[in-house]
């Protein structure tokens, strides 16, 4: 009897996460700060190093989904907090039957949805106008969702200072999100920086 009654609340609490989810896809997702550094910011990096280099697309294609795909994963999550902070609305998140695992999760659920879904345009973009091919889809599939999990992740980790002005978060999210992409190596090789 304890064991259905365990699967219950687990499957309640990850309702709860959609929900949540949801609700952030709706009502975060089309905000300035989250377009800006989820979706221009990308390409102009990617302009920005590639311009003038005669790489080929098969080369450049991983180093733009995957910096696309850091970027929108860990974009708005940082924001969520201190937004609902301000709003009052996290009071009301933690009123709910929902734990705070839930909440948290749904977060991460909705950067993870965001990242994933966003980053298959630069994908489709190389391979149909540019003709880059995928060697392995499965192995693509699965580091497109591990990559998007762990960034929506490290964007919650990123909303945990206490706070309702977005841009505190923002500059603490700047400080560790840019240096990443200059030592990561996605558009010049380690081996080759100075």
């Amino acid at each position: 009897m304890k064991s259905n009654g365990l699967w219950f609340k687990t499957k309640m609490q990850l309702r709860y996460a959609l929900i949540i989810a949801k609700k952030d896809a709706r009502i975060y997702y089309l905000k300035a700060p989250v377009l800006i550094f989820g979706l221009l910011f990308p390409l102009a990096l990617f302009l920005a190093f590639t311009i003038g280099r005669k790489i080929p697309v098969d080369v450049l294609l991983p180093g733009l989904v995957g910096i696309t795909l850091f970027f929108t994963a860990s974009s708005a999550n940082p924001l969520i907090a201190p937004w609902e902070t301000r709003m009052r609305t996290l009071e009301r998140l933690i009123s709910t039957p929902a734990s705070i695992s839930s909440i948290i999760l749904g977060d991460i659920l909705s950067g993870f949805l965001f990242g994933a879904v966003i980053s298959i345009v630069p994908l489709f973009i190389g391979i149909f106008a540019f003709g880059a091919k995928i060697i392995n889809p499965l192995i693509l599939v699965i580091d497109i969702a591990l990559g998007a999990f762990c960034f929506s992740a490290l964007g919650s980790l990123l909303s945990t200072p206490p706070t309702d002005n977005p841009s505190n978060i923002m500059m603490l999210s700047n400080l560790i999100r840019l240096p990443l992409i200059f030592i990561s190596g996605v558009f010049i090789p380690i081996d080759r920086m100075p």
